[in-house]
């Protein structure tokens, strides 16, 4: 079920989770998305935090809270708690590091154990601009993330352009567009709104007419009464 923005009744307010171990750049990734720039100081996230980002896809406005989490294994407990009504959820891991993707896997059954399948996902490699360590290579991530239906991304926070990782964002948005037929929805509610205002403008039209046959019978009584 979509769930309107409190601020806007027209905007579908979506709760999507970065999940992934410490230092793979979620942080990083969200700021690509918000505030268009890379930290190269960034702070380790403490628990989860979240940030807004306003889209919109295919006519529909979207409020998209991007939650980021903390990725130390101490606190995969606390983590799990902010998966409660999630509607899309991002795997992220450091190209340079093995473990990192196997992390996602762990991570993935933790979704699923959860929340179920029923989420869109994502899988997204990061750190790009530093390929000459490479550990893990993009066709083995990406043959992962179809085996568990989730869109890939291959991209460097550091260097990409912000408009790489909202393009991404867009796909994800389109995909829960078509999940749960949010284009069908929008368009009976435009038929709704127009069917409305033809019946108002029809009422209107008939207490139009309805009052120029009254003048009209007044302007010949008083003539008549006249003569």
């Amino acid at each position: 079920m979509s769930k309107y923005s409190s601020e806007d009744p027209e905007e579908i307010e979506i709760k999507l989770i970065l999940l992934g171990d410490q230092g793979v750049g979620k942080t990083n990734l969200i700021n690509l998305a918000t505030e268009k720039e890379f930290n190269q100081y960034e702070e380790s996230t403490l628990s989860a935090s979240f940030s807004t980002l306003k889209m919109e896809v295919d006519g529909i406005k979207f409020k998209v809270n991007l939650w980021d989490t903390v990725g130390q294994e101490k606190y995969r407990q606390i983590v799990k708690l902010f998966f409660t009504n999630s509607n899309i959820v991002i795997f992220v891991y450091d190209i340079t590091s093995a473990e990192s993707f196997k992390g996602i896997e762990s991570w993935h059954e933790e979704i699923i154990e959860r929340i179920g399948d029923d989420i869109i996902k994502g899988v997204v490699g990061n750190k790009i601009d530093l390929f000459e360590n490479e550990a893990v290579n993009e066709e083995e991530a990406e043959k992962y993330a179809k085996s568990i239906n989730a869109k890939f991304l291959f991209i460097s926070a550091k260097c990409d352009s912000p408009s790489k990782f909202e393009n991404y964002l867009r796909g994800l948005l389109e995909e829960y567009i078509s999940k749960n037929s949010l284009k069908k929805e929008k368009k009976e509610k435009e038929k709704r709104i127009r069917l409305n205002d033809e019946k108002y403008i029809s009422r209107r039209n008939k207490k139009c007419a309805l009052y120029e046959i009254f003048t009209w019978k007044n302007i010949f009584r008083s003539m008549f009464s006249r003569k």
